[in-house]
């Protein structure tokens, strides 16, 4: 699957609170820190950049896909 080029972090940061169950603890300068402890603990930081470098959207994916035992298109899928 192709990913979307023009997703923000604000927004992937948005859809993973809200459907993944990631909670936003805080911000520190342009990165946004989310946490979840489902299944384990888990923390991954987004950038709050409009749109986000496809590397570093990609490598998000990956880290939270394989986190929650699902596939990147699952959560391409929400956005």
């Amino acid at each position: 699957m192709k990913l979307p080029r023009n997703v923000s972090g604000a927004h992937l940061a948005g859809v993973l609170c809200r459907r993944w169950q990631y909670k936003r603890t805080h911000q520190t300068g342009s990165h946004i820190i989310l946490e979840t402890s489902e299944p384990v603990h888990h923390r991954i930081a987004i950038p709050d950049h409009h749109p986000l470098r496809l590397g570093t959207f990609n490598a998000i994916l990956r880290a939270v896909a394989g986190h929650k035992g699902v596939t990147r298109e699952a959560i391409i899928a929400d956005l």
